[in-house]
């Protein structure tokens, strides 16, 4: 892409740019709604079952630990196994490339035919990738991963811990602040007010439509805290 177009859209968001950064974006948005979500469903049920502050900041603060936890583990067992994948890939690639040059540039070739370019346009453009770059010419077009833009299992799994922990605090401060006579609704409130918050920041970072982002996480997470309280209600009875 020339200069000159980029100059031209300089408010426009680029792939190559973003790339980067979306992976932890996501991870961290991810981490932060499962923090709010099921850290408030705890100390709600809690809630529903006892009065007692004590018990309720017990519960909510070994659901954010073991949350936390388990987040930045799972996210880097994930984007580990990915990055090792993708690594694999281009392993692969890189001895295709050595052992037969040639079939690779003409595999190439069909892969920028089957694109709608003619014989001679698609031949040209494999030869001059390949005289510039040819690894990241068969990564790009084969695998579709750039070999400088891996995955990393460390970004993505600190982002999922420190948003998961943030999204706790939330709930969990809320339900111990507020006074017990409408400790549960306050929670409930404060609670659906960050879900919509990370429903449009993931409808912005994904580019869908932020209403159906929100309406879906708000409803879901309305739905998981009256089935939580309504859980510590019962069972908090019958077992007083």
């Amino acid at each position: 892409m020339s200069a000159s177009i980029l100059a031209d859209h300089p408010g426009e968001a680029h792939w190559g740019s973003m790339a980067p950064r979306l992976n932890w974006l996501r991870a961290g948005v991810l981490g932060a709604n499962d923090g709010i979500v099921s850290t408030a469903g705890l100390v709600v049920g809690v809630a529903g079952a006892t009065t007692a502050r004590g018990a309720i900041f017990t519960a909510g603060l070994a659901g954010l630990v073991a949350g936390a936890v388990s987040m930045a583990l799972g996210e880097y067992i994930s984007v580990s196994s990915q990055r090792d994948s993708e690594r694999a890939q281009l392993a692969l690639e890189r001895r295709e490339l050595e052992t037969n040059p040639e079939h690779e540039l003409v595999e190439l070739t069909d892969m920028y035919r089957a694109k709608g370019l003619s014989d001679t346009t698609a031949l040209l453009v494999a030869t001059e990738l390949t005289a510039h770059d040819v690894m990241a010419a068969h990564a790009d077009a084969e695998l579709h991963i750039d070999p400088n833009e891996l995955t990393n299992a460390r970004h993505a799994a600190a982002a999922s811990a420190v948003a998961f922990t943030l999204g706790a605090l939330l709930p969990l401060v809320a339900i111990l602040l507020a006074p017990g006579a409408i400790r549960v609704p306050v929670t409930v409130v404060v609670v659906l007010v960050a879900l919509a918050l990370t429903g449009v920041l993931s409808s912005r970072i994904g580019g869908s439509r932020a209403r159906i982002a929100v309406i879906r996480v708000v409803a879901g997470g309305a739905a998981g805290l009256a089935l939580t309280y309504a859980i510590g209600r019962l069972f908090g009875t019958a077992l007083t």
